[in-house]
């Protein structure tokens, strides 16, 4: 017990654990694409880690110092992009990083997580430009499409958590826990279906085995559940695209 609790504690509630898995569903397409390289990977962690660590502690006594870690952070990716890529790269990533100071900065008068509805569909958007276009040379859509689909559905089960607590409309208050549910299968299976008209056969596979956890933690997706329930089972499927692979790779050898 006291292990799950430390484990809670310094990794799933750090934001390293979120951190992790959108850097490990970044490289599943990086490697579905043949361009995986460990800097990129490096530069995709470090943007996860400080952009979540910036939204959760804007109004926490330690902001100042999440606020010199994340400069700290912003020009090591910098040095990152200039010794191992080119200045196309660091647009990209500076475009990147607006838009997630965008969705939630308290200096702004209004920003994006205040809008109804929107929160889900921008949350996808930042975490499909980086797997279609940040780690990619050219821009690819049927990429950008399927991480958007999947992410947003991924997305749905926290405001049904959060449903009691939000004060802005969101799909649950709106449309009821169930039909937001039908809407995320939705999602979920027409990113899979696209998945196998645009993906090598073995990722697609992966991304099929994905989608059918993806469904079942859905389904039980309820207000009452425990938030590990979301924060650790829910944020984990962003990382199974990579770990079918490997389990798929490992029985084709």
């Amino acid at each position: 017990m006291q292990s799950l609790n430390l484990l809670k504690k310094y990794v799933i509630s750090s934001q390293l654990f979120v951190s992790l898995m959108g850097t490990l569903f970044a490289v599943f397409f990086m490697l579905e694409q043949n361009l995986f390289r460990f800097p990129t990977v490096v530069l995709i962690f470090i943007t996860f880690f400080s952009g979540y660590l910036y939204t959760k502690y804007q109004r926490h006594r330690l902001f100042k110092r999440i606020l010199i870690f994340n400069v700290i952070c912003g020009l090591f990716s910098a040095v990152i992009i200039y010794l191992n890529h080119n200045e196309i790269r660091l647009l990209k990533w500076l475009v990147i990083v607006m838009l997630g100071l965008l969705y939630n900065s308290d200096f702004l008068e209004n920003y994006i997580r205040k809008i109804p509805l929107l929160k889900v569909f921008y949350v996808g958007l930042t975490w499909s430009l980086i797997n279609s276009w940040l780690i990619l040379p050219a821009f690819h859509p049927e990429i950008f499409v399927i991480s958007l689909l999947f992410v947003t559905a991924l997305v749905l089960p926290f405001d049904i958590r959060d449903m009691n607590d939000d004060d802005i409309v969101t799909f649950p208050k709106l449309i009821g826990v169930q039909h937001t549910k039908y809407l995320a299968y939705l999602m979920v299976f027409s990113a899979c279906i696209l998945s196998v008209f645009c993906l090598k056969t073995e990722f697609s596979t992966a991304f099929f085995c994905t989608s059918v956890i993806t469904f079942i933690l859905i389904f039980f997706s309820e207000d009452s559940n425990r938030d590990s329930y979301f924060s650790l089972w829910v944020e984990i499927c962003s990382g199974l695209p990579l770990f079918f692979l490997m389990i798929l790779k490992s029985f084709l050898k």
